[in-house]
């Protein structure tokens, strides 16, 4: 009895020893009209290539590689630089190409492999929509000196626009409905050419990045599209503080939030007065070295019409507090104790200590004082 107990023993850690074990994805096939030719597998890094193994081809065309995957990884089934297939390849998938040589890229029957196959549907429709797009270009040179050419381009400029809208529309609902599968990284990182993005729409960007992130964050390719989509997301919010300040004429958002006391504090309640708009934390050494500064000039310059609105970005009350009454902080003081994100996220606040001057109508006429810029500011306003 004792003995099968330890064998049974044996059975579940062996079991447990095989579950760990990375698993093996397999890639076979036949290329037609390439006996004796060498095939090679690399995997696609984010800037890269890393050659992985690479076999002769056998006389009726087959070939065979093994290879440990633990997560969906893209690689590239190579005859030459020029003439290969883009795989996306997942743990212990057994996985069939078959094609011919002098039209490997293009024509190609893949199976076992879901990722794979959304791969190449991605690829084969933006292969189409730039084969369009070329003919499209023929014809304008083609009808160039034509006497009617201000007609026909109009026409050639609504298909060539009508072309590109349905690629943008396709890939987008692609990213919108693949949002956790690897093949959407693909989709978010194809062009239309070396400037032109397909997907557009920061909002499936936003979406697919956060999904796949959660799902797959060991993987280069979705680290760097994570870190790529905060960039844009900040982008997104300059570009939108600099349209609102153009259209309000240089007007500040309204932020409304609780002083120290639980009373709702509007910025737009200081107007008639010009105003330090200044984002901070009491954690933050930076933002307590340059209190002192803000305390001299508010002393200085307050009776000519100057005031001060202090936005917290701190999430603990105490120390914000102790904050405003050690550094002797007496003007209006406002903070949610939640970072005040949505009056961060309208300023585009990056780092604090960082602040906007407005003048007595609410417009912003400068960012960032500190030290002799602030006192030199604002002692040439208000004489």
């Amino acid at each position: 009895m004792k003995k099968r107990h330890l064998i049974f023993i044996w059975l579940i850690v062996l079991t447990l020893a095989g579950c760990d074990r990375p698993q093996k994805a397999e890639i076979s096939g036949i290329i037609t009209n390439a006996r004796d030719r060498m095939i090679y597998l690399e995997e696609l890094m984010v800037a890269s290539m890393r050659p992985v193994d690479s076999v002769k081809i056998g006389k009726n065309g087959e070939f065979r590689f093994r290879h440990h995957v633990s997560i969906p990884t893209f690689f590239l089934l190579k005859l030459s630089e020029n003439n290969f297939v883009t795989l996306l390849i997942d743990s212990a998938e057994v996985i069939t190409v078959k094609a011919d040589a002098l039209n490997f890229a293009r024509e190609y029957l893949v199976e076992g492999s879901p990722g794979s196959i959304l791969v190449q549907e991605l690829n084969q429709k933006l292969n189409t929509t730039k084969q369009r797009l070329d003919s499209l270009s023929s014809l304008y040179s083609l009808y160039l000196d034509r006497a009617d050419f201000a007609v026909v381009k109009e026409q050639l400029d609504k298909s060539y626009q009508e072309i590109v809208e349905e690629q943008i529309n396709y890939s987008t609902t692609f990213v919108s409905e693949n949002p956790f599968s690897m093949a959407s990284v693909l989709a978010l990182y194809q062009k239309f050419d070396n400037e032109n993005y397909v997907v557009r729409d920061l909002q499936a960007l936003r979406i697919a990045a956060s999904a796949l992130n959660s799902f797959y964050p060991q993987s280069e390719h979705v680290k760097a599209l994570y870190q790529n989509t905060l960039q844009l997301i900040a982008m997104e919010r300059n570009e939108q503080l600099r349209r609102l300040v153009d259209e309000a004429g240089s007007s500040s958002p309204e932020i409304v939030l609780p002083d120290q006391n639980g009373n709702e504090i509007a910025l737009s309640s200081l107007r008639g007065k010009y105003v330090l708009l200044h984002f901070w934390s009491a954690l933050d050494q930076n933002s307590r070295i340059l209190n002192p500064v803000l305390v001299e000039a508010y002393q200085k310059y307050r009776s000519r019409g100057f005031e001060i609105y202090q936005v917290s970005v701190d999430k603990d009350r105490q120390p914000w507090l102790n904050a405003i009454r050690n550094d002797k902080l007496t003007w209006t003081n406002v903070g949610d104790m939640n970072g005040s994100i949505q009056a961060v996220m309208l300023y585009n606040i990056q780092s604090v200590p960082f602040n906007y001057l407005l003048d007595r109508e609410g417009n912003i006429v400068a960012r960032n004082l500190a030290g002799p810029a602030l006192d030199k500011t604002l002692s040439s306003l208000l004489k």
